[in-house]
């Protein structure tokens, strides 16, 4: 298992996480079975949304005697009505919720309170402006939650939240056909049947997005990685070829400020199947010749940082050297930590002998000459 740093928070989480959602309807002797199975590959995020009461029960009777071991993301807002779901703002029942989901995973505080589900601006604004966040700040004033985050599908809502500071991460559900889709406050349209419309490169809001939370110090977990599993069937995936979760994983952790991808485990089995990704070779993280030889994408021209362009005889780390470069240019003066980031590498875009190797290898046709030129000039070497 391999730990990112996720952003401001400083917690070291595993790159693979763990989400809850389908231990729903498990037995307590299953819930158990793949929690302690997690734990002992050395996953140590656990996502908790759900607010049926007997998966929470089970998840608690999981990890009682191992809770320091756990990174806990738990949702504020979540809450069990009649028998069922229902996400809430009413803070009555909101507390209520809270208190049950502390009480039935045996613990007093959660590392990760999450604002839960938030996609219309109107829900956000009367979140952020009225008792909701106020309470949610009580939380962490009280200890009861250690940092504070927000889950979204919306990228418009994500980039407010950066924006207005009120957050110190972000669960955002990332994978590359969802990068395409541009912002919307209905999340079904994320698995509307057909993508042709859409696939016109990567969604501005949503690179934008990526950069933003880089640049703010602000880590990502991720949500809906692997797209409902639609991503691993070729007559499913809007690309009309099957990529794997290794290549689903690779394309999320490559994103900026991404630090881990949570994994809807219902088996022993895929956990395995997700975690090949830290003996996978090359090839077999490779989703961008796949993306970029399918019969429907739209990268062409953007840099999705996957490091074809690493066959470089001036050393060249040309993948980060594009990510740093467009971190800078989004900020209206160089930042000085990226500048920083910049200095410190072995080889520069002053480097660059212009013999067009690169962008031999580079499956989406980036003029990487060009960049390197601007990304000299905007640094200075």
């Amino acid at each position: 298992m391999e730990y990112r740093r996720l952003g401001k928070t400083n917690l070291m989480v595993s790159q693979i996480g763990l989400g809850g959602e389908w231990l729903e309807g498990k037995s307590q002797i299953e819930v158990s079975e793949i929690i302690c199975y997690a734990k002992d590959q050395g996953i140590n995020l656990l996502d908790c949304w759900m607010s049926e009461p007997t998966v929470r029960s089970n998840i608690g009777e999981a990890i009682k005697n191992d809770r320091a071991s756990w990174i806990i993301q738990g949702h504020i807002g979540s809450t069990w009505q009649n028998g069922e779901y229902v996400r809430s703002r009413d803070i009555i029942k909101v507390q209520k919720a809270f208190d049950d989901l502390l009480e039935r995973l045996k613990t007093d505080y959660l590392d990760l309170g999450m604002i839960h589900y938030v996609d219309e601006e109107k829900d956000f604004l009367e979140i952020i402006n009225g008792p909701f966040l106020a309470y949610v700040q009580n939380l962490k004033a009280l200890g009861k939650i250690k940092h504070i985050g927000l889950s979204t599908h919306n990228p418009k809502i994500a980039k407010m939240a950066v924006q207005k500071k009120i957050v110190e991460m972000i669960l955002f559900s990332i994978n590359p056909a969802f990068d395409f889709l541009p912002a919307t406050e209905n999340v079904d349209d994320y698995f509307q049947e057909n993508f042709d419309d859409s696939l016109h490169g990567i969604n501005p809001d949503r690179a934008e997005l990526y950069k933003l939370c880089e640049a703010n110090d602000i880590g990502i977990t991720v949500m809906k990685g692997f797209c409902g599993g639609r991503l691993f069937n070729k007559d499913t995936s809007p690309f009309k070829v099957a990529l794997t979760p290794t290549m689903c994983l690779h394309y999320a952790l490559t994103r900026p400020a991404v630090a881990s991808v949570l994994g809807g485990f219902a088996s022993i089995k895929e956990i395995n199947e997700s975690l090949h990704y830290f003996v996978a070779t090359v090839e077999e993280k490779d989703y961008a010749s796949i993306l970029a030889n399918s019969p429907k994408h739209a990268y062409i021209g953007d840099c999705t940082y996957c490091g074809h362009c690493a066959f470089c005889p001036k050393h060249i780390d040309i993948a980060m050297i594009n990510k740093l470069y467009d971190l800078a240019t989004m900020q209206e003066k160089l930042p000085a930590s990226i500048k920083n980031h910049y200095d410190v590498l072995k080889a520069h875009a002053s480097d660059c002998i212009e013999c067009g190797n690169c962008m031999k290898h580079c499956p989406f046709g980036v003029d990487i000459i060009t960049r390197m030129k601007k990304t000299k000039t905007l640094f200075g070497k």
